[in-house]
């Protein structure tokens, strides 16, 4: 059952990283409220439906994260659509969705997408570099919060920190402005501390890194968040 307000925990997995069967099953057995499929680089239509197929055996919610046309395939439950609020190329906020919109809106159910306005604030990371973002500090991601709350009335607002471990104090602030548009958190969650450090603020966070670094370092994040209360 999908009911996104009730989540705490997601496990992403990309595309161009590997898994054994074995990891596969005890993800989407682990307890994670969803899993979301997705990446930066070299996301290809074989590596969605290798990881689409195996996810489908079980009942956990699967979402794929929209980051090239070449990949989209019908069989998820959701379709998120990045919109990058700090970069500083226009395509990444609106062109990009826009071409998808053209070839694709025939056949779209409009009600299995969902935007999220993004702000990376990594810059090593390869989606900062991709997207061509502008490093924000605190007033401006607070900003870009309150725009996607406000202005653009997203349902998700998405702090990125991609690969590094970012400021509780600054995931905090971020919720406080925020009402009805939920506040996911990805990057550097890789123990239970780190996990119930960032769920305390965040309505959800995303775990997909540590999978590939410390597998079961990564599996005992799901109840940590699930227990926050």
């Amino acid at each position: 059952m999908y009911n996104r307000k009730e989540w705490k925990h997601v496990f992403k997995l990309d595309p161009n990283k590997s898994l054994s069967d074995d990891q596969l099953d005890q993800i989407c057995q682990s307890g994670t409220d969803a899993i979301i499929v997705g990446g930066t680089d070299n996301v290809t239509l074989d590596g969605v439906l290798d990881l689409l197929s195996h996810i489908r055996r079980y009942t956990v919610p699967c979402i794929l994260e929209v980051s090239t046309l070449d990949a989209v395939t019908p069989g998820f439950d959701f379709y998120y659509i990045p919109m990058v609020l700090n970069s500083k190329e226009k395509k990444w906020m609106m062109d990009i969705q826009h071409q998808a919109v053209k070839e694709f809106g025939h056949m779209l159910d409009w009600n299995e997408l969902e935007a999220e306005g993004y702000c990376i604030v990594n810059p090593e990371a390869k989606a900062f570099k991709q997207a061509d973002c502008s490093m924000p500090d605190d007033d401006d991601v607070i900003a870009y919060a309150q725009m996607a709350e406000h202005l653009f009335q997203f349902p998700i607002f998405y702090l990125e920190y991609s690969g590094t471990y970012g400021d509780p104090e600054l995931v905090r602030k971020v919720k406080a402005e925020l009402n009805k548009t939920q506040l996911f958190y990805g990057g550097g969650i890789t123990n239970e501390t780190e996990a119930s450090q960032m769920v305390a603020h965040a309505d959800v966070i995303v775990v997909g890194n540590s999978l590939y670094e410390d597998f079961a370092g990564a599996l005992k994040t799901v109840a940590v968040a699930k227990n926050n209360k």
